[in-house]
């Protein structure tokens, strides 16, 4: 077994989180930003913090170490959803540059949690270079897919292979379509989610034609995710180690599918913390490292 930062379905081993008491504070707050932030609708902060507990006592289950994210005055609701500040790597912390303006502060609060807990910066994403953490998912230990969005630049694009390429990472890059357009929060990880080393949850309907190819020769099978569950986030699906799974409740087709697959399948309800704001599983975690069999 070793421990590696470059998986998405390894065994969770360490992972930061941020909870609604600290990035959602109280009603207030959700009044006064939901809108401006593109959530669907304001979310109710009490159920939020039960929706929370219920989520994060699934990770706890799985034994992960848990860091959390404190409050920060110069962040907003989206902080939340801590995975799109930063990139884990061997080789330490990508500190990345928020394609969402209104994110802006994010990176530097999370870079200041990691250096207090005693973990290593790489490097960070520069303006004009924008990187969101959504955009980026391995594909393998050495392959790392990195979205070209709205929220996600060429100058990003170019900083994040100047800093791992080098040491031995394959940047491999993937044109997402239009969708919604630039108000919209749409990532790489919204239509790609790995959860073995030949699984992954997908919603073909929205992956580049190139993309979706090479991962079939690369050995991936697919579980498809209906239409229908689309915008219930049946593709946001967090892997707590391999065909273990965490997910949105409410898709009951992927969900079956997963167990199909062999895959054990964990549930919340996540009406205020996920659907709401646009945020699944992965986007509430900031995975660090994980650990693989081989």
């Amino acid at each position: 077994m070793r421990t590696t930062c470059h998986s998405e379905y390894g065994k969770l081993k360490s992972v930061f989180i941020k909870r609604p008491a600290e990035a959602f504070v109280d009603q207030n707050k959700l009044a006064t930003q939901w809108k401006e932030l593109n959530f669907l609708s304001q979310p109710d902060y009490k159920i939020a913090n039960q929706e929370y507990a219920d989520f994060e006592n699934l990770i706890v289950k799985s034994g992960a170490k848990i860091y959390t994210l404190p409050f920060d005055p110069q962040v907003t609701l989206d902080s939340i959803y801590c995975r799109d500040a930063a990139i884990a790597t061997d080789h330490g912390m990508i500190i990345c540059n928020m394609g969402k303006e209104a994110r802006s502060k994010e990176p530097a609060a999370e870079r200041k949690s990691f250096e207090e807990s005693g973990i290593k910066i790489l490097g960070e994403i520069k303006k004009p270079g924008t990187i969101e953490g959504g955009d980026v998912a391995w594909v393998d230990q050495h392959t790392l897919a990195v979205g070209h969005t709205y929220r996600t630049n060429w100058d990003g694009i170019h900083q994040l292979k100047n800093l791992l390429e080098p040491k031995g990472v394959q940047v491999w890059v993937v044109d997402m379509p239009h969708y919604k357009g630039p108000s919209d929060v749409f990532h790489l990880m919204s239509v790609f989610s790995p959860v073995d080393k030949d699984l992954a949850v997908v919603y073909s309907s929205l992956m580049p034609i190139s993309f979706r190819n090479t991962l079939l020769q690369k050995g991936y099978n697919f579980v498809e995710v209906p239409d229908s569950e689309w915008d219930s986030m049946g593709c946001n699906v967090l892997a707590i180690a391999p065909r273990e799974v965490i997910m949105v409740k409410g898709n009951p087709i992927t969900k079956q599918k997963l167990q199909d697959a062999g895959c054990i399948v964990h549930e919340y309800e996540g009406q205020e913390i996920s659907v709401k704001g646009g945020g699944g599983p992965t986007c509430l975690t900031r995975p660090i490292e994980r650990i693989l069999n081989s």
